[in-house]
């Protein structure tokens, strides 16, 4: 069996394979209230049946202001408990498992999603947005200006991931991920680009990740101890003077004594002006060195588009598993297809029965 396919454990979830599926936004909470719909559980649910190991959500904002767009998913609230156990209860029918990515914006919050042609601008709170927040009252470029947050005010913060793990443990998740990358809220105060804080909370390399650390012991504190926690980071900002893949290993190592189990590596998209050479794999090369540094197991994800590169990342010890990203969305059953491809019998590739008569086959048809 390809390790691609072999299960892999974290505490005490363990999953049917290493292909899983990455966080990705869908903007459709339409209503503007956070709550996953219809729309999340044929999505997520689709995934599931699809063979995926790990099932993770879009970001699902701890506080409403921390909405990527006023159409995002949320977990601030009790009430949104009932509609993601909706969707963890089918993935779990599914043999599978399933994560919440909990994440906050930051300045990068209030804007308009991809259904309307001012994409990616500031919606102004006059017009259904708000005000939004960071470390300093530095704005990412084309976008509204934030204001600073105080120290209580970043407590509150620190406080809602908590609560939001919280309403995670109730709504069935089996892991939770937390967003530290892509220029969201948390990155912000990593990187000295976007942090100018005189502070605790900035400053020096132990006090801008400051809140990262207080985040993670807020979050283990109410999260079962047999339940992962998973942490996505950008491991450069791709611009100097900004965070490093040394600074990613370092916190990485760091994060080892206080409960975190795997860092989903990514770059990247904390300032509009850096330059990424982007190309296939292009940031495996990330995780293969924050894994290194660190001894944390990592997650390669970034152009993953075909099962023997998928393979191949893992055998050279670069991540111990893969996050499938866009192509999942072109292929919900992508772990199937690459089961096939890398010539797994069509019976041991994990297909619902509903679906055998589908099966990609590599043998004799099944009858």
């Amino acid at each position: 069996m390809p390790s691609l396919f072999e299960p892999f454990t974290l505490r005490g979830m363990t999953t049917r394979n290493r292909i899983w599926l990455a966080p990705m936004c869908q903007y459709s909470c339409f209503a503007q209230d956070g709550m996953p719909n219809d729309w999340q559980l044929v999505h997520l649910g689709a995934r599931a049946t699809g063979g995926f190991g790990l099932i993770l959500t879009e970001a699902s904002a701890v506080l409403p202001n921390g909405r990527i767009s006023p159409q995002d998913a949320g977990i601030w609230s009790d009430d949104h408990i009932p509609g993601w156990k909706r969707v963890t209860d089918f993935v779990h029918t599914q043999d599978a498992k399933i994560g919440i990515q909990l994440a906050h914006a930051g300045r990068k919050a209030s804007t308009y999603g991809p259904f309307d042609p001012e994409e990616g601008t500031s919606v102004a709170p006059d017009a259904g947005g708000w005000q939004t927040i960071a470390p300093s009252a530095v704005a990412f470029t084309g976008l509204a200006e934030p204001a600073e947050l105080s120290v209580d005010e970043i407590a509150e913060v620190v406080a809602a991931f908590g609560a939001a793990a919280e309403r995670a443990e109730s709504a069935g998740f089996d892991a939770i991920e937390i967003h530290s990358a892509h220029g969201y809220l948390l990155h912000e105060f990593m990187s000295p680009l976007s942090n100018q804080r005189t502070d605790q909370y900035g400053g020096s390399f132990e006090n801008r990740t400051r809140i990262v650390v207080e985040v993670v012991d807020a979050i283990r504190a109410v999260w079962s101890q047999d339940k992962p926690l998973l942490i996505r980071f950008s491991a450069t900002d791709w611009f100097e003077g900004g965070w490093s893949t040394e600074d990613t290993g370092a916190l990485t190592k760091l994060l080892v004594d206080h409960g975190v189990d795997l860092v989903d590596v990514s770059t990247g998209a904390l300032v509009r002006e850096a330059k990424i050479e982007v190309g296939p794999g292009y940031q495996v090369p990330f995780a293969r060195a924050v894994r290194e540094f660190s001894g944390m197991a990592t997650g390669a994800v970034g152009m993953i588009t075909d099962a023997q590169q998928a393979q191949q990342i893992l055998d050279e010890g670069s991540a111990d598993v893969v996050f499938i990203g866009r192509a999942a969305l072109r292929e919900p059953s992508w772990p199937l297809r690459a089961a096939s491809d890398l010539e797994i019998p069509w019976r041991e590739a994990g297909y619902p029965t509903q679906y055998l008569r589908g099966a990609w086959r590599n043998e004799p048809r099944w009858r």
